[in-house]
C-alpha cells in the first residue's frame, strides 16, 4: 500500500500522551484541587483514564472518582476553575517529552514536511505547554478547540488544519495515542498512526483500527502502511 509518510504533505500530532507525558502535572493539579475540598486523592492511572475530552470532563470524572458521586453543576464549575488556575501554574514541572519526540520532529523537519499539533487541549494551556516543552518553534501549525463541538472525535480540527494548509485531508497524516484520534482521523478522511505508549483509555493501540502502530516518532521514517509495529 506504499509509504504513508511519502504520501503525506503534512503531519499533525496529538499532544497529551503523544508528544508530552503531561499526566503527572494534570494529576498534581487535580489532586491539589481535591485536597482543597477535603476529598481523597485519585491515583495517577485514574486521572490518565480521564484525559482526552477536555478539562470539564476530566474534573467531573475525578470529582466523582474521589467523592463517590457525580458533582452538581455548581461544584463542577467551581472545581474546574480552580483546576485551571492550579494547572496553569505548573503544567511542565513533572511532565516530560516522550522518548524520540525531539528526534522524530527533527527528522520530519529535515524532510521539509510541515509539522503541527491538533489537540483537544484548550489553546491557553497548549501554547504554554508547547513553549515550556521546547516544541513551539518546531511546529508550523497548532489547532485547538474553541467549543466542545469542535473537539475530537469530531473531524473539525483536522479539517481546519487541512484548509489552512491548502491540502486534501488524505494528505494529512495524523499521529495520536488513542481510539479517539483514530475516530477523528477517519471522520476527516485522513490516514492515522498510533503510538503504542500514551493514554489509550483502555483500548490498546493495536486494537484501535489505525493504519499503523509505532513505538516512537522516529519510527515514522521507516513505517509503511499495512505494517503495524
Amino acid at each position: 500500500m506504499g509509504d504513508l509518510l511519502a504520501r503525506a504533505r503534512a503531519v499533525a500530532f496529538d499532544l497529551d500522551g503523544t508528544l508530552v507525558d503531561s499526566a503527572p502535572d494534570i494529576a498534581a493539579a487535580a489532586n491539589a484541587m481535591l485536597a482543597e475540598r477535603g476529598l481523597p486523592r485519585v491515583p495517577l492511572a485514574r486521572v490518565i483514564a480521564a484525559i482526552g475530552d477536555g478539562i470539564d470532563a476530566l474534573v467531573a470524572q475525578v470529582l466523582e472518582e474521589s467523592a463517590g458521586r457525580a458533582p452538581d453543576a455548581a461544584t463542577a464549575a467551581a472545581a474546574g476553575e480552580r483546576f485551571r488556575d492550579l494547572y496553569a501554574h505548573d503544567l511542565f514541572t513533572a511532565s516530560r517529552l516522550f522518548p524520540g519526540v525531539r528526534e522524530g520532529l527533527g527528522r520530519l523537519a529535515a524532510r521539509g514536511l510541515p509539522v503541527g499539533c491538533v489537540t483537544n487541549k484548550a489553546r491557553a494551556f497548549t501554547a504554554n505547554l508547547l513553549d515550556r516543552a521546547g516544541l513551539a518553534s518546531r511546529l508550523a501549525f497548532v489547532e485547538c478547540p474553541e467549543s466542545a463541538a469542535e473537539r475530537k472525535p469530531a473531524p473539525f480540527l483536522l479539517l481546519k488544519a487541512c484548509r489552512d494548509l491548502g491540502i486534501a485531508p488524505a494528505k494529512l497524516l495524523y499521529v495520536g495515542d488513542s481510539a479517539l484520534d483514530v475516530a477523528a482521523a477517519r471522520a476527516a478522511g485522513s490516514p492515522v498512526v498510533l503510538v503504542d505508549y500514551g493514554y489509550n483509555r483502555g483500548c490498546a493501540a493495536s486494537q484501535a483500527g489505525a493504519d499503523a502502530v509505532i513505538g516512537s516518532l522516529e519510527d515514522l521514517l521507516e513505517m509503511r502502511a499495512g505494517a503495524p509495529r
